[in-house]
């Protein structure tokens, strides 16, 4: 089931993007085995971040906690930690320790600021991260401060894909070397990353360091969000000319009006302009005129509208399990299909089976438990 189907991938429990990155291992087929601290009988089917995982319950406190935790490396392909620099090197789970048990082990750690530099011990969120490589200041309107884009750009694009590709090359670079090493994922640098084609532009003089006023930041009237009659939204990104002529035309557009489609100064009148035709309709009007037309249209769904929409249901790209409708696992693949096993067991229900896969007896379990080991 998936392509990752073999792999097993120790999860030191944390908050958002490290989940984020076992989900995805686990939605492609990987053992996901999520440590938590505590057992808890309650329902955890919301928390779709643990969907597919095997979670155990160990005291990370206890020595014969962490000495689960090093056996479990043992047949382990990488582990994954969030915690600030050297709080696991102070639980004894740090790289050396657990490379010491198996040394093709990857250890992936991710930080907002990196393991490393004056900020890393420092306490922050997605948005501190984002504003420190650029990301932050370039969203938002012009004239208007910046926006926070939830928490996508640095916790889970800048974050957790970040620490799942760089994962999946160390352990290339393993099978190869039989060597593991340390994976240092900063949200800071990931979301750097992500900016790539917006410094790309500054550096050829097509992008101003300013928010509101380029091409993809709302600028162009040509390429932004704009409201239909009846309160919601509808998105526009006509940036081709074909796409921009095809625009004019199904809107009703003047087209000598519009037809200095990158001449700067005439955005600001020109999205007025468009901005009125857009509200003169509503927003399922403008569908059955634009959408599936090569104008670079689409209607602004709801998170509640999203799992309906023809296309979405066309290509299974939402799914509900125990009754909780979330994303599927993306992306597709013509043979290994992934899926997801199940949602979120509750926590430390797999304790006892895992630590039997890796050479626990019954009376070894019973005596960890006895000792506070597992909780």
């Amino acid at each position: 089931m998936g392509p990752l189907k073999g792999l097993r991938i120790i999860e030191i429990e944390g908050l958002g993007p490290a989940p984020f990155c076992g989900m995805m291992l686990a939605d492609m087929g990987a053992e996901v085995i999520s440590v938590t601290r505590k057992s808890d009988n309650a329902d955890r089917s919301a928390q779709i971040s643990e969907r597919g995982k095997r979670s155990v319950a160990i005291n990370l406190k206890s020595p014969e906690g962490v000495e689960a935790i090093l056996k479990l490396c043992e047949s382990a392909d990488a582990l994954i930690e969030g915690f600030r620099p050297g709080v696991a090197e102070r639980l004894g789970i740090g790289p050396d320790d657990c490379m010491a048990r198996n040394p093709k082990l990857v250890y992936g750690r991710m930080t907002g600021w990196g393991q490393t530099g004056p900020l890393a011990q420092v306490a922050g969120h997605d948005m501190n991260y984002i504003s420190l490589s650029g990301a932050q200041h370039a969203i938002g309107r012009a004239g208007e401060k910046p926006v926070p884009p939830l928490n996508l750009v640095g916790d889970f694009g800048g974050g957790g894909m970040f620490l799942a590709f760089g994962l999946m090359c160390a352990i290339h670079e393993a099978g190869q070397s039989g060597k593991g090493q340390v994976v240092d994922v900063s949200m800071v640098e990931g979301s750097a990353a992500l900016m790539h084609m917006m410094y790309s532009f500054k550096a050829m003089g097509a992008w101003e360091d300013k928010r509101g006023v380029n091409m993809l930041d709302t600028g162009a009237h040509y390429y932004d969000t704009y409201e239909t009659s009846d309160g919601k939204y509808v998105s526009i990104g006509s940036i081709e000319p074909q796409f921009y002529a095809l625009l004019i035309e199904l809107a009703g557009l003047d087209k000598e009006e519009f037809a200095p489609q990158n001449d700067r100064s005439q955005w600001p009148a020109l999205k007025e302009k468009l901005a009125a035709v857009m509200k003169s309709k509503t927003r399922d009007e403008w569908c059955a005129i634009m959408e599936g037309t090569d104008v670079c249209f689409a209607p602004i769904l709801s998170m509640t509208e999203a799992p309906d929409h023809p296309h979405n249901k066309a290509r299974n790209s939402f799914l509900e399990i125990d009754g909780v409708v979330q994303p599927a696992p993306a992306p597709k693949f013509s043979r290994t299909e992934p899926a997801v096993r199940s949602s979120a067991s509750a926590a430390g229900s797999d304790t006892d089976e895992v630590l039997a896969s890796i050479g626990y007896s019954a009376a070894d379990i019973k005596r960890l438990r006895e000792a506070g080991a597992l909780t």
